[in-house]
């Protein structure tokens, strides 16, 4: 891969109905997967040896599958607080209905858990670091919030001018202290909350990744709605919200190895930063409250 070939601007990986498409017919990639679409009716996907989550990104859905139906309300967008998640076994054909943006989490498997509704009240939200390095993340998808085979999802809010996916950390080695996991990011960029901007403002932040080891990696990138960069391998981070707009992220993860876990490990030439935060306050633009819809 040259400079930059693991980010894909939006629509370049347009399939059918659907927005963005990442699957292992990608070269290079293996464990995840992950479709966007913006929706006003419905799509179908067949029964396939995959485990599922479905996040509205902005609006509200329901799905079905074969004698069950799942309402989820959603939200106004990604910057409004956590949304009701979809967990469907593997095997399960499903149809989703409904108008506004949606995302779809996928992971290759054979092992069939119970599908699960996880209510916006029920996802755990952390207020991850502090000062200029304090982000908000949506724990809906990982391991001890709800149970699965292989996925591993979460969502993350930068508020404008602040850091996350900081220190630059990587998970490509299993071990005791690391687990061995690709990695999705997808982003989307907005106008920071109370901030009055022109009609042509063009949200962004920036995005890099770079080699731990021998294989090589370089991605350093401005990024925006619609934006996914694959992390195969190699140190990820750090997500930047640019002053004057707010940046999402929707992670999906998974590996080959059997335990489904999220250990990571910091490049030791930032990882000192971490004891720095015990020093300073969170930043009080965070928590970002939920608007509702429907509700």
């Amino acid at each position: 891969m040259s400079t930059n070939g693991w980010l894909f601007p939006r629509g370049s990986l347009a399939e059918g109905p659907w927005e963005s498409v990442v699957g292992v017919g990608l070269p290079g990639w293996q464990h995840t997967g992950l479709r966007i679409a913006d929706l006003d009716g419905d799509l179908t996907l067949p029964p396939a040896s995959l485990e599922r989550m479905i996040v509205p990104l902005a609006g509200s859905f329901t799905v079905s599958a074969s004698d069950d139906r799942w309402d989820l309300p959603g939200r106004r967008s990604v910057f409004d607080g956590p949304t009701d998640v979809l967990y469907l076994a593997a095997m399960t054909g499903f149809r989703i209905e409904g108008s506004g943006r949606v995302a779809v989490a996928e992971a290759p498997t054979n092992v069939r858990l119970p599908s699960t509704l996880l209510s916006r009240d029920d996802v755990p939200v952390e207020i991850r670091g502090a000062g200029r390095s304090t982000r908000q993340v949506h724990n809906f998808g990982v391991p001890g919030a709800l149970a699965a085979s292989k996925l591993i999802v979460c969502e993350v809010i930068t508020p404008a001018e602040n850091w996350s996916s900081y220190p630059a950390h990587k998970h490509d080695r299993a071990g005791a202290n690391e687990s061995e996991l690709e990695e999705i990011y997808y982003f989307e960029a907005a106008v920071a909350r109370g901030v009055d901007a022109p009609a042509d403002a063009r949200p962004f932040g920036m995005f890099t990744t770079y080699a731990s080891d021998e294989r090589a990696i370089d991605t350093a990138a401005r990024v925006g709605t619609g934006d996914v960069a694959l992390v195969p391998y190699g140190f990820h981070g750090p997500a930047v919200a640019a002053p004057g707009y707010d940046l999402y992220y929707l992670n999906v993860m998974a590996g080959p190895a059997d335990e489904r876990a999220w250990r990571i490990t910091d490049d030791p030439a930032q990882g000192w930063i971490r004891q720095h935060w015990n020093d300073q306050q969170p930043d009080p633009r965070l928590p970002y409250l939920s608007k509702e819809i429907g509700r």
